[in-house]
């Protein structure tokens, strides 16, 4: 599969600094390109010969940080002698090198085969991956990351009563000779987007620098950017059109599809990063309510505490007897309740355990919900044909 960043048709000239300007006419291939890549997504024998797991996490920022601070809360904590070294290791996985690089080039390296697995963002995946088949998201909503790719058009001039994608394909302006200007580093994916919501007439230019600078510059009439709260959009005079996402983006596990089916081990390392991430992110935001009752049997005690709508658990909740000697008796008069409760629901779950006999209440965050099996797994293998 070809990974050339434009199609076929698409021709360029550029710009001075700091804008490289790309001519992408929305059009569709004339013919496939027959070029053979050396960074193609077949493993060749050098990369087969590799015994050690790779496993691309990004180096630099927010992402960066984000991501080593969940593998630390799934106890897959990184350890890097130099922090200036690319490579370093988690003790708790034999045989994984974790290697440090650039969002974009984990995605390149997966394709090519010199990694096995990564962290990045989605909309990185869908940009540089180009919708290669040796690409798998093995978990698609590591919950950080969040933003979206999305269209951004000024306030004034010529846009301002301009507010959904229909309305700016339709604006007569922009034709053949005087194409819509649109300042992106998604040079797959913004062709891709406008072609498939028929914009015929759209150029596309590259920046170095801050989009939302470009259109107040006259270097472009819109950007297409990622946004995270839109705040840096706003305070640019810019704003989002309705229809004008092209993706959803946060973090995700991604995977090399021949790396897990040929390289030894790589399957059996993902399953156990898969349920640490599963178990570890299940449980976020969940806590343990313990508390003793009065009651005749485990059924009774039971009944009602499931006639309180926010007591109910996961899959209902543990009763077991609670025993303590008595008069120089053995009696189990008292059970104990376990549940789990949701932090939003925390409160209101004490205050109804209580209205219903309960007494010595104990509360701890959870660490971990492992489930019998991790959904996410079974689709993987699925996915892998296993």
């Amino acid at each position: 599969m070809s990974m050339s960043m434009l199609q076929p048709c698409l021709s360029g000239s550029t710009l001075s600094f700091p804008f490289k300007r790309t001519v992408l006419v929305c059009c569709a291939p004339s013919q496939q390109s027959h070029v053979a890549l050396v960074n193609g997504p077949l493993l060749d024998a050098g990369v087969l010969q590799r015994t050690e797991i790779r496993f691309g996490l990004p180096s630099k920022g927010r992402m960066a940080s984000d991501t080593l601070d969940l593998l630390k809360d799934c106890q897959l904590s990184v350890k890097q002698v130099n922090p200036r070294q690319y490579v370093a290791q988690i003790p708790q996985l034999a045989n994984l090198e974790v290697w440090f690089q650039r969002p974009k080039d984990i995605v390149r390296k997966l394709v090519s085969g010199d990694l096995d697995l990564g962290i990045v963002g989605f909309d990185t995946v869908s940009e540089y991956g180009q919708g290669n088949e040796d690409l798998i998201l093995v978990h698609d909503a590591l919950e950080y990351g969040d933003c979206h790719l999305s269209l951004a058009i000024p306030k004034y001039g010529i846009f301002e009563n301009i507010n959904s994608l229909k309305e700016l394909a339709k604006m007569p302006q922009w034709t053949a000779e005087k194409p819509l200007r649109v300042a992106t580093g998604f040079t797959y994916l913004g062709p891709k987007f406008m072609k498939e919501n028929g914009l015929k007439y759209v150029t596309f230019s590259t920046a170095d620098g801050a989009l939302e600078a470009a259109p107040a510059m006259g270097i472009a009439d819109a950007i297409l950017d990622l946004v995270s709260s839109g705040t840096t959009l706003r305070e640019n005079n810019l704003k989002e059109i309705e229809g004008g996402i092209v993706l959803e983006s946060q973090a995700v596990l991604v995977a090399s599809r021949k790396a897990l089916i040929q390289r030894k081990g790589a399957l059996d390392i993902t399953h156990e990063i898969l349920e640490r991430l599963e178990a570890h992110l299940r449980a976020v935001g969940q806590f343990t309510v313990t508390a003793n009752m009065r009651g005749s049997s485990a059924e009774e005690v039971a009944e009602r505490i499931l006639s309180q709508p926010s007591l109910s658990g996961l899959q209902g909740p543990t009763v077991s007897p609670v025993f303590r000697k008595r008069d120089g008796k053995v009696a189990s008069d008292y059970f104990a309740i376990v549940i789990c409760v949701p932090k939003k629901a925390l409160y209101k779950s004490v205050q109804q355990l209580r209205a219903v006999g309960g007494s010595g209440v104990l509360v701890s965050p959870l660490t971990y919900i492992f489930d019998e099996e991790t959904p996410r797994w079974r689709e993987l293998l699925r996915k892998l044909g296993l």
